[in-house]
């Protein structure tokens, strides 16, 4: 004889876990967001600190504005729904550059060239935890 398993046991938990995870993917993807709109506003408002930071990474002046107009952009696909999953691969090749500048640049490893990555992982965590066709086309087995 073979038992079977009462699955409506389940669904309390499992309707849990799956807010919990909307509500942390949210709350990842606003910190995100809010430091994106944070970064290309103050490219977008020009101020002098991102010509004197772009100058020390070998960047011409004036260039800031335009990584800004190309952030904003990123940042509103990122921010959407239906646009998101291309905001994130923008957002990556975005961050990608900046990482590769950095390199160039000869920054510290941890807080200046690995800054790209952490907030790339964070981006597709937040964006994983709250679009449920994402998840099931990366799954994590436990």
């Amino acid at each position: 004889m073979t038992a079977v398993a009462d699955t409506s046991t389940f669904q309390p938990a499992a309707r849990r876990s799956g807010r919990a995870a909307l509500w942390t993917g949210r709350i990842l993807s606003g910190l995100i967001i809010a430091f994106l709109v944070f970064d290309s506003g103050i490219k977008l408002v020009r101020l002098p600190i991102v010509d004197e930071t772009g100058g020390q990474l070998g960047l011409p002046p004036g260039a800031g504005f335009a990584l800004g107009v190309l952030l904003a952009w990123i940042t509103v696909l990122y921010a959407i729904p239906r646009t998101a999953v291309i905001g994130a691969v923008l957002l990556t090749g975005y961050l990608g550059g900046a990482i590769c500048t950095h390199v160039i640049a000869g920054s510290p490893l941890f807080t200046h060239v690995l800054f790209g990555v952490y907030l790339g992982v964070i981006a597709w965590a937040g964006l994983w935890l709250r679009d449920p066709a994402l998840r099931a086309l990366f799954p994590v087995r436990r």
